[in-house]
């Protein structure tokens, strides 16, 4: 067991020393966690954050979607949310409350059950609501700012705040929240709509999805965030990674995707630098072909 754990105070969840991130990503790579936490309830992840040592990094992740996670490992505490952290609620007024744990596509069904429109761009993000709301995430012309009214967070000391749209700073696939704040649930607004009408454009969202983008392979979603249009000659990222002759582009058992070239694939055993390596090779060959820097979308994590 790692000497770490020794230091870390107690608490009702689980630590588990030495984790195997790659189990926990969708990409299926990287080193582990020195330690890897799953806090029980809100209250237990609270009582980590207020009593652990201050030289103890901290790091949280989500269920893994948009996420590298390199080969030398991450230091510190790895953060993984679950459990009751994953609870979604019908509210009156047509509203939505859901843990930081829950998968985007669970809240977007509750809702569409419920008869709650409005959310049905939920079910096309890959991911948690933690992670949508640390990035203002986005699909199919919605984002987590249209909907939202609230988001709850626990701070580097330990205690509850309360964040709005506005606070956050919410704008394309950015907010200002600070790292150290870990959101632990959200408050949705919706509107009363037909079940089965809402069900269907899921449903058409889905399909869409799985015909243009490669899910149902080791993949990490969108790798960069779309330029400013203006400074792009009016081209999403995607479009400029092509025009730079990089879709199919492979190196070793990492490839971009040749159905979407903004995502990047691993083939069977690539490592997690060997995925980073390839996404900084895309941003070169955009870089020198168009000027325009590509920002990352997905997040980069650990040693290398």
């Amino acid at each position: 067991m790692s000497d770490l754990v020794a230091r870390l105070p107690q608490v009702r969840g689980a630590y588990t020393a030495h984790a195997p991130m790659r189990d926990l990503t969708w990409f299926r790579a990287g080193g582990p966690a020195e330690v890897l936490f799953r806090p029980a309830d809100v209250e237990d992840l609270q009582t980590f954050l207020r009593d652990k040592p201050a030289d103890v990094p901290v790091t949280i992740v989500g269920v893994g979607s948009n996420l590298i996670v390199r080969d030398g490992g991450v230091p510190g505490v790895v953060i993984r949310l679950g459990g009751a952290l994953g609870k979604i609620e019908i509210l009156d007024g047509y509203r939505v409350r859901a843990g930081a744990a829950a998968l985007d596509m669970a809240v977007a069904r509750a809702a569409g059950d419920a008869g709650i429109e409005r959310l049905e761009f939920l079910r096309g993000i890959p991911g948690s609501i933690g992670g949508g709301l640390r990035m203002n995430a986005g699909a199919y012309g919605g984002e987590f700012k249209d909907v939202l009214i609230e988001a709850t967070g626990v701070d580097a000391q330990g205690r509850l705040v309360t964040f709005t749209p506005e606070t956050l700073g919410m704008r394309y696939r950015h907010t200002d929240t600070p790292e150290s704040v870990i959101f632990v649930s959200a408050l949705f607004q919706g509107r009363p709509g037909v079940r089965e009408e809402i069900l269907a454009r899921m449903e058409e969202i889905t399909s869409k999805r799985e015909s243009t983008q490669p899910v149902k392979t080791r993949t990490g979603g969108s790798t960069f965030r779309n330029p400013d249009l203006a400074l792009s000659g009016g081209k999403k990222a995607w479009q400029l990674i092509d025009e730079a002759g990089c879709r199919g582009l492979r190196r070793g058992e990492i490839m971009v995707s040749d159905l979407h070239c903004n995502f990047l694939v691993n083939l069977s055993e690539a490592k997690g630098n060997e995925i980073e390596a390839l996404g900084e090779e895309v941003r070169a060959r955009v870089k020198a072909t168009s000027g325009v820097d590509l920002e990352w979308e997905i997040k980069r994590i650990g040693l290398p």
